[in-house]
């Protein structure tokens, strides 16, 4: 076990390692595959079985109700991944076609995703708290051919849009899995049919992914992997129009790999947790794939968020390195220095935090109750990893996303009164002064840097200036080169560090008949930082009541689900308009929190 008053940083000198840093050195720390390529889940699993790391405890999953954890070994993550790449091979699934993954964090959702990447599919893993339309757009638009879900999810949420999904061929249902196999042997379970027979018929149109991997060869030989092959869709919501698929190739291995030893500080022997669910690109990135590449034990925990659960994992699983969101930091802190008091914590030597601004509290609670500040990074969807972050071995200045990468050149900058980025005479972006508000940029190239949107190279396009990618975060940067976060330059709210995009939940609200107008923003929070808020007009014929007002909210959550869905709806008369008859949401905001309403020249009389 690590004893972290001895381990010394990863990297113990920021300015040395950025000046000597290059991204062909940084390739040079992963294997690669044998016959040349490169491939996610041979980093991450495969390579390790060659040598001892191979009986290494890869997952420790911690189950919802309790109980004995379940280890899974490298060994055994390797020969599982090993049988769903055989499994989607027997179900004519080729390289290139996207896998949909949309579970709790169950062990077999990991195996998928790591079994997908092996064949040379695509993962797109979804949130499962998501409700049936945003799953529908998802999978319509990323032209699923494969779900493995839960049966209870199935029913809930699969099953009333599978009609409008003729493209997805297969559902796997995940139920009991890991029960039909022997996975230290890696062989069939003798039981097979009667953890069958126990779980009960299945959904039409489902087959049971445990009798598919029970069947399966535990041998499987990963192809040739171009490193700018196509491996994982993301999703982000943006201000119009539906979810946006960011496209994300195996060369981004390189950053996760490099992100995990350099900020996460991760070592070989180091039990680390990232809490986030894997239908979030943090989930996926730093809860499967950056952990794995490093040779660490992950803790898979498959309940929510429980103070006390929380504080009883990090002491009895002797976690090292945790990796958690704002959100949860915030709800720790309400449930009071006391519970924390209660726990052994001294095994934590890294704590990182991401998703949404870290509020300078947090940082110095961090520090007098756990006894660490909390570390902020900043990152996106689209950037595929971590970008600017603060490091075990650099000062902490709370309230500051940190320092960039090394391999990472970010600056602020600003945009014209037409909305375009002003470039210099060389074609790059102008850095504002010091320490002024501007837009964040960061200069293209980067391994895990997403390489299109799904069907929208127009809207790629647009995401970059001079050879620069245009972030759309305000941010300002200090004399010693700290990045702070200022807000959104959009319209996206950012509610417990997920993106919402307020044109998916006013296109579900217009699905009501009473609805005539609906405009969406992001109101504050004390614990999700941000919340929904909807505000509604009706339609002639309807009058407004508490009733009506509840109906529409609670049409909106079914179809949306708790994670998308507003917290709140008021109904209006009218909505601010803009001449051209588009509704402007920032006046919604302004007026609602008190702030300046700006300029007012287009807005529409009488609204």
């Amino acid at each position: 076990m690590t004893t972290p008053a001895l381990t010394a940083p990863n990297m113990e000198d920021y300015a040395a390692t950025r000046a000597e840093f290059s991204w062909p050195w940084a390739r040079h720390l992963l294997d690669g595959l044998p016959g040349g390529g490169l491939n996610i889940a041979h980093e991450a699993v495969d390579r390790h079985t060659a040598g001892p790391r191979r009986s290494h405890v890869a997952l420790r999953c911690l189950s919802r109700q309790g109980g004995p954890a379940r280890d899974l070994s490298y060994e055994d993550l390797r020969q599982l991944t090993n049988r769903f790449a055989n499994v989607l091979d027997g179900l004519g699934v080729g390289p290139g076609e996207v896998v949909f993954t949309l579970s709790g964090r169950v062990p077999e959702l990991y195996v998928a995703v790591l079994g997908t990447l092996k064949h040379r599919s695509v993962a797109s893993p979804l949130f499962s708290a998501f409700g049936p339309e945003p799953i529908r757009q998802r999978i319509a638009r990323g032209d699923g051919r494969v779900l493995m879900t839960t049966r209870a999810l199935y029913e809930r949420k699969v099953a009333p849009i599978r009609h409008e999904l003729p493209g997805l061929a297969h559902v796997l249902i995940v139920d009991g899995a890991l029960d039909m196999l022997r996975v230290d042997a890696g062989d069939a379970a003798d039981d097979v049919a009667a953890v069958r027979a126990r779980l009960g018929d299945l959904p039409e149109g489902t087959r049971s992914l445990g009798e598919l991997m029970a069947a399966a060869d535990r041998h499987y030989r990963i192809g040739p992997t171009d490193p700018e092959a196509m491996a994982l869709l993301h999703f982000t919501s943006g201000t119009t129009g539906t979810p946006k698929g960011a496209i994300h190739v195996h060369e981004a291995v390189v950053a996760h790999h490099l992100t995990g030893r350099l900020v996460l500080d991760l070592h070989a022997d180091d039990v680390f947790w990232c809490t986030a669910d894997p239908g979030w690109v943090t989930g996926t990135s730093y809860g499967i794939i950056s952990p794995l590449t490093l040779g660490v034990t992950s803790i898979v925990d498959e309940g929510e968020f429980d103070a006390e659960r929380w504080y009883r994992t990090l002491q009895e699983q002797r976690v090292t390195v945790w990796y958690t969101a704002p959100t949860a930091i915030r709800m720790l802190m309400k449930a009071g220095p006391e519970l924390a008091a209660g726990y052994d914590l001294s095994h934590v030597r890294v704590i990182a935090s991401v998703g949404e601004p870290l509020n300078p509290e947090a940082v110095v609670w961090g520090r007098e109750v756990l006894g660490l500040p909390i570390l902020d990074n900043w990152w996106q969807t689209e950037t595929g990893g971590i970008m600017i972050a603060n490091y075990p071995s650099m000062p902490v200045r709370p309230g500051s996303m940190g320092r960039p990468l090394p391999g990472i050149e970010a600056t602020v900058v600003e945009r014209d009164e037409h909305g375009t980025v002003v470039l210099g005479a060389d074609g790059a972006p102008v850095p504002v002064p010091t320490g002024t508000e501007g837009e964040m940029v960061l200069r293209a190239g980067w391994p895990s840097m997403f390489r299109g949107y799904l069907n929208d190279d127009e809207r790629y396009a647009k995401c970059f200036g001079g050879g620069w990618y245009l972030t759309g975060d305000l941010a300002r940067v200090d004399d010693d080169g700290y990045f702070w976060f200022i807000g959104r330059g959009d319209d996206v709210i950012k509610s417990a560090g997920h993106l919402i995009g307020p044109f998916e939940v006013e296109s579900v609200l217009m699905e009501h008949p009473a609805v005539a107008e609906a405009g969406v923003i992001g109101v504050p929070d004390p614990i999700a930082g941000e919340v929904v808020k909807a505000f509604v007009t009706l339609r002639h014929g309807f009058t407004a009541s508490d009733e009506l007002r509840q109906e529409i909210l609670g049409v909106a959550r079914r179809r949306l689900g708790p994670a998308v869905a507003p917290r709140s709806i008021e109904l209006r008369d009218t909505l601010p308009r803009t001449r051209s008859g588009k509704i402007m949401r920032r006046l919604l905001k302004a007026r609602e929190l008190g702030l300046p309403e700006g300029d007012l020249s287009t807005l529409e009389d009488g609204s």
